[in-house]
């Protein structure tokens, strides 16, 4: 009897602590043209509203929150830039918690030193000014502003929503440069030490730096009859910014020029876009990164306020263009040389499951400072497999930014054919059949045994930085996105978010760095696999 009173004491405390880490807000939000303001109603969905929608909380229980909003279908057609100003208010609204610890966890990640705080704000405030000025001049002569204006009302509706919800809690709302500064993450991560002092940040070798970690690794892989199309990817950064949430968006445009507006993503709170990169848009492409390291130091003097930051122009594309190619070339417009990265784009209509894969089924896009370029790489397609691992695979861009000088001077880790993660997945991309082998592959990391590893936890396809014996950080590879074709075309996939446990590794806790703050997230990480599908009906 005592030990079945100790076992329904357990169950009713684990019921307990899901009940605190489990919560769901529906909500409604019209917009009242005569006075020019926003009416939210909370706890319910109403189809008739301007945009509508879930927010469940569930982090500390599976990992991942889930938002999913419809927007533009109500009973009255609503313009257009309405739409994504609603949309982004109920996200805001919904979300803005956890906005708030995002940017707690996030701000001491990226501004290291104060210095660089006033250079940073006049860059990103000129580079806004300039948008709007351009969307106001250009918006009814070229599509790309038209569509811009949309994404800049979205973010003034995010930060109108979660302004809303801090008045109702008598809070301080985030200004308008957190809200800047967590959609600009991803620039950050090069704008940051561009506008250090050189003195900072350099090695003393001429104009060359080490950047920080690269982030991610990315598997596209087709079975040897093309019975499918398998596609993942793994996010390496600090574990800091675990603070995961799935979006799931359906908005109703009327612009001609938009592919699409519906797309599921990985991706954070207060974020317009998913950073990983992993997409999956209504027009039947797919989207994913890895990012790349300027080691060229020069190059960043290129870099102008009067461009649209990446976070902009992966918007833009996802949502104009019809084709791998008409990605490129919308993305590649007005460059800002920020959160420079490999961009992989998937056209699945171009994909014909046991019978042929044709052009422009898969099209590499590479950014750096001053350059973009692109290339159809269906050929590797057919031949089985494309891996991205940080490292550039056009020529021209690979010793642009310094790879060529770093191979000579480090050694093969800056090898785009024979660094650790290329001899790995070269090796074990054939043992990829099905999900559960593409997640295998995702989630390895055997530094211990694997020759390639030799011994180092993060010379692998999922970083655990927080097992090196010298200097332990949180950082690594901490989530990991995958889908297949006919997954694809529903929008749907699986996620884990945590760093991986695969071959025993132990499950990371905050426990040994306490000292790096982490608001909000989860103490242990040793979550499972979640499908992530959309499931609002519209109207």
């Amino acid at each position: 009897m005592e030990k079945q009173s100790l076992t329904l004491c357990v169950l009713l405390s684990t019921l307990a602590a899901s009940v605190q880490t489990y919560q769901l807000q529906e909500a409604t939000v019209y917009w009242d043209a005569a006075q020019k303001s926003v009416i939210l109603k909370e706890e319910v969905m109403e189809t008739d509203g301007g945009a509508y929608g879930y927010f469940n909380d569930s982090l500390l229980l599976s990992g991942w929150g889930v938002l999913e909003i419809c927007a533009g279908y109500g009973g009255i057609s609503q313009e257009d830039e309405t739409t994504f100003f609603l949309a982004g208010y109920l996200e805001g609204y919904l979300t803005a918690g956890q906005m708030f610890n995002h940017y707690s966890n996030m701000y001491p990640q990226l501004i290291k030193d104060q210095k660089v705080l006033n250079p940073l704000k006049k860059f990103l405030s000129k580079q806004d000014q300039w948008a709007k000025e351009q969307v106001k001049l250009r918006r009814n002569s070229d599509p790309l502003w038209k569509h811009l204006g949309l994404i800049l009302a979205q973010l003034d509706g995010l930060h109108a929503g979660a302004a809303q919800w801090a008045k109702s809690k008598h809070r301080e709302p985030l200004s308008a440069f957190a809200v800047q500064f967590l959609n600009g993450v991803g620039d950050l991560l090069d704008l940051v030490p561009a506008l250090t002092p050189r003195s900072n940040f350099s090695t003393g070798t001429g104009t060359f730096r080490m950047p920080g970690m690269g982030h991610c690794t990315a598997l596209i892989k087709v079975l040897p009859g093309f019975e499918n199309l398998l596609f993942g990817h793994s996010s390496w950064y600090t574990y800091a910014a675990t603070m995961r949430i799935y979006k799931h968006w359906d908005f109703r445009v009327f612009d001609t020029h938009t592919a699409t507006g519906k797309m599921s993503f990985s991706s954070y709170p207060g974020f317009l876009m998913s950073l990983d990169d992993f997409y999956l848009l209504g027009s039947g492409l797919l989207m994913t990164q890895t990012s790349i390291g300027v080691f060229n130091t020069s190059l960043f003097s290129q870099l102008s306020p009067h461009s649209l930051l990446a976070w902009h122009r992966v918007r833009l594309a996802n949502s104009m263009a019809r084709s791998g190619e008409e990605w490129a070339h919308v993305f590649s417009r007005y460059n800002s040389g920020t959160y420079n990265s490999q961009y992989m784009v998937v056209d699945l209509s171009r994909v014909s499951l046991g019978h042929s894969i044709r052009d422009g089924a898969l099209t590499v896009v590479e950014q750096i400072p001053g350059k973009v370029m692109h290339s159809d790489q269906t050929p590797a397609l057919r031949r089985g497999y494309w891996p991205s691992y940080n490292i550039p695979f056009h020529v021209d861009i690979y010793n642009l930014t310094g790879y060529d000088v770093m191979w000579k001077r480090y050694g093969v880790d800056f090898s785009y054919d024979l660094c650790p993660r290329a001899k790995i997945l070269r090796r074990d991309q054939a043992k990829v059949s099905n999900l559960n082998s593409l997640k295998h592959i995702m989630r390895y990391n055997n530094y211990r045994r694997d020759p390639y590893s030799k011994g180092h936890p993060c010379k692998t396809i999922c970083c655990r930085n927080d097992l090196r014996p010298r200097r332990p950080h949180p950082g690594g590879c901490y989530d990991t996105k995958v889908t297949d074709y006919q997954m694809a075309l529903q929008l749907v996939a699986e996620a884990i978010n945590g760093p991986t446990t695969q071959g025993g590794l132990r499950p990371f806790s905050w426990q040994p760095f306490n000292l790096t703050t982490h608001r909000g997230l989860p103490h242990t990480y040793n979550f499972p696999f979640v499908t992530m599908r959309p499931s609002l009906r519209r109207p």
